[in-house]
Formats: C-alpha cells, sequence, structure tokens
C-alpha cells in the first residue's frame, strides 16, 4: 500500500497493510526541534541543522529525507505564515537557549528584555507589537494578548468580528496549491491542510473573557458562533476552489475543549453552542469536497466525544490518555467504529519524556494492540514531543511501532 492508501483505509476503518504513522503531519503532532536535532546527531546525522518551521511552539521541520526513513505517512499543507505572521523562507542560522544550533526564518528576530527574555514582534517587524515572549531558558514563546485588563474589555460587535476575521488572500491560496501540487508529485503521502486559522469557532478576548461570555451571555457567544460558521465555510469554499482534491483531510478549528480533569466548561454548553456549529461545518465539506475532517482537542473531552462524533468528524487530535475519562480500551471501544483516533500513541507527559526506552516499548505496543484492531488509528505520540525527550526514547517509539504496526495485530 502507498502512505495514502493506508491513510485514507484507516479513516474508512479498515485495516491496511501497517498501522499509518504521522510525525510532522500537523502542529499538533510533530516534534521540538531541539528533540529532533538531538535524535539526528544520536544517529549519526551530523551534517544538517533543523528548520525551526513553526516558531510558537518551536517544532522542527520533518523533511522528506526523515519521512522516508521512518515511514511517514501524512505531510502538510499549510499557509507560509502562520503564528507571528513570520514567513518560513530565507533560514538563517540562530542558536537557542539551551545552545542547539538550528535555522530560523529570515524574518526572525528577537529583542532581549532586561531580564533575558527574547520578545517577538509581529511579523519580525520591531514597528510591529510584541507578540511573543520566551522566558530566558525556556523552550516556547508564549503568546502574548494586546487586550489590557486594567483599562476594561468590552467584547466586540459582530460587525467589528465581521471586519477582523482573517481571510486567506490569493497569494497565500497559490503557495498552499503550488505546496500541494509539488508534494503529491513527490511522494504518494497523505496531505493534510493544516495552520487555517480562518477557519473555526474562535471565541473572543483571552481565556477568562470567553469564559465569562459563555457563561453569562450565551445569546451574543450563539450569534458569534453562527457568524464565524458562515464565515469560516467561506473560507472553506475558498480553499477548496484554490487546492481542491489535491489534499486529503483539513484541520478545523484547534482550540482545546479538556483540562487535565475534565471539560473547559459544561458539556451542556457545548452541545448547544459548539455541537450544531461543528456540524454544519463538517457537514458542507463533506457535501462539497472530498476531504476528510481532521479536528484536534487537548485534555479529557470523554463527556463531549459523543457530540463530536454525531458532528461527523473523520479524525480525533490527540487522544490525550493521560487526563480523566480518557481510558484507550473505553475508547476505542464506545467510538472506535465510527472516529479515527489520531494520536493516543504514546504518552509525551511522562513515559516518552521521562521513561526508559522500554518503557516506550511496551506502551506504544499496548496502545497498538488497543487502537489499532479494524482500523480507525493513526500512530501519532499525544501532542508533540517534547524538546528534553532523549533520543533513544524516539528511537524505541520508531522501533516498537515497525515491530508490531503490522497488520493483523498480534
Amino acid at each position: 500500500m502507498t502512505s495514502r492508501q493506508r491513510i485514507l483505509a484507516a479513516l474508512d476503518h479498515r485495516e491496511p497493510d501497517r498501522v499509518p504513522l504521522d510525525i510532522g503531519g500537523t502542529v499538533m503532532s510533530g516534534i521540538m526541534a531541539q528533540a529532533l536535532d538531538r535524535y539526528l546527531r544520536h544517529t549519526g546525522t551530523t551534517n544538517r541543522r533543523v528548520k525551526v518551521y513553526e516558531l510558537f511552539q518551536m517544532l522542527g521541520e520533518v523533511e522528506l529525507d526523515l519521512v522516508e526513513r521512518w515511514g511517514v505517512d501524512v505531510l502538510p499543507v499549510e499557509p507560509p505564515a502562520f503564528f507571528f505572521d513570520i514567513v518560513r523562507d530565507r533560514w538563517k542560522p540562530w542558536t537557542l537557549f539551551d545552545g542547539a544550533e538550528l535555522l530560523v526564518p529570515g524574518q526572525f528576530g528577537v529583542d532581549i528584555a532586561p531580564n533575558g527574555d527574547w520578545l517577538l514582534h509581529e511579523g519580525g517587524d520591531p514597528k510591529r507589537p510584541i507578540k511573543g515572549r520566551m522566558p530566558k531558558g525556556g523552550y516556547y514563546f508564549d503568546m502574548l494578548s494586546s487586550i489590557r485588563p486594567e483599562l476594561g474589555w468590552e467584547p466586540p460587535s459582530l460587525a467589528e468580528v465581521r471586519a477582523d476575521h482573517p481571510r486567506p488572500s490569493d497569494e497565500t491560496l497559490r503557495a498552499m496549491s503550488d505546496r500541494a501540487a509539488h508534494l503529491r508529485q513527490q511522494a504518494d503521502k497523505a496531505l493534510i491542510l493544516t495552520g487555517l486559522g480562518w477557519c473555526g469557532l474562535a471565541l473572543v478576548g483571552s481565556i477568562p473573557d470567553a469564559l465569562m461570555l459563555l457563561a453569562g451571555d450565551r445569546t451574543y457567544v450563539r450569534d458569534l458562533l453562527d457568524l464565524r460558521t458562515e464565515l469560516a465555510i467561506e473560507n472553506l469554499r475558498r480553499v477548496w476552489d484554490a487546492i481542491g482534491d489535491r489534499v486529503d483531510l483539513v484541520m478545523i478549528d484547534g482550540q482545546d475543549f479538556g483540562t487535565q480533569r475534565t471539560e473547559i466548561f459544561s458539556p451542556d454548553l457545548f452541545a448547544d453552542l459548539f455541537a450544531p456549529r461543528f456540524a454544519e461545518q463538517v457537514r458542507w465539506i463533506h457535501e462539497h469536497t472530498t476531504w476528510k475532517v481532521w479536528q484536534h482537542t487537548c485534555g479529557s473531552v470523554a463527556n463531549i466525544l459523543p457530540h463530536i462524533v454525531a458532528a461527523g468528524v473523520d479524525a480525533l487530535n490527540p487522544v490525550q490518555t493521560s487526563a480523566a475519562g480518557m481510558d484507550p480500551a473505553w475508547l476505542k471501544s464506545t467510538f472506535g467504529d465510527r472516529i479515527t483516533f489520531w494520536g493516543g500513541g504514546v504518552d509525551t507527559q511522562s513515559t516518552l519524556p521521562f521513561g526508559t526506552p522500554d518503557d516506550v516499548r511496551r506502551e506504544v505496543r499496548e496502545r497498538i494492540r488497543i487502537f489499532a484492531p479494524g482500523g480507525g488509528f493513526v500512530f501519532a505520540a499525544v501532542h508533540n514531543i517534547q524538546a528534553r525527550t532523549p533520543p533513544e526514547n524516539i528511537a524505541a517509539m520508531l522501533d516498537a511501532v515497525r515491530e508490531h504496526g503490522k497488520y493483523p495485530i498480534g
């Protein structure tokens, strides 16, 4: 089977020849640049620098030679710039706090705060606002809000939301279309549209602001989400017209609905406000395109999963099995015939960064044994592989997927 056939079989709940693998297919199933750099050095690849292609989470680009070496089955099709509006081109050397020598986009540059923090301007332009801060010695950029709570905050009018909602430019759509066409020619991989901040059901303000609106002004939130749905479908239509069936999946939304212990807000609120609007987007995609729908939400989402499944979502990521109520066997037996679990393959909070290689092998084998039968499973770690993950553990994960991921599952 080709990689594309393998992914599509899994999404159709058929058993392919082996479990499909995703590392680097999306910004939620990638690997941090420092971890990738150490892995390459550990395996003898010392003649190149890793590209930090996503600056918010400091993710390393999994380039095509590594895709083939690892047996990765999916590749991303993304806008040229997303977080911080920095275009990924004109690569230049950069050294991180921990000494990792990497490549960053040419627009990237930081101011140094008095305490040593790195401050990143939008678009890398010192004349534009500071949008990111990486604490001295840290690994990520924190996204900074332009809202100043001490001045008070009022939600924007729907007219303001409509005017400010991001829309892909013709130039961006051409670049994405060219990328998809190039990848279709280079490798028979499944392709996923990701990084689409123009599609989804984002609320407004900071997280506390959004939660206060959910609790206190449900009418405004309902009208807001209706508008977001309308605008998302407009953008999806433009993306389909530009790219069409050269890609196989599209990621909708990207916000999290779960915490480590429970959902962020009441499942009843999700059912009332979010589920019908997700269903409307998914229905449009299924009726007007050939794409499968891939949704991301971290955390404990066991109580809203029935609504996500009923909305027609094809694949769920990252399947945070360490969160409350997210037992792998229960997930598979309850929902495994109706949604593909794209993740859950190994825990990135404990086992992968802090376990031994044998711990990693055992967990990977067990997750494949649970999730893989009958299809409906794409192996990915639970979210991105973190910066200080030992290269030996990454190698153990890859070895275990190769050893235990062949169908029929033993």
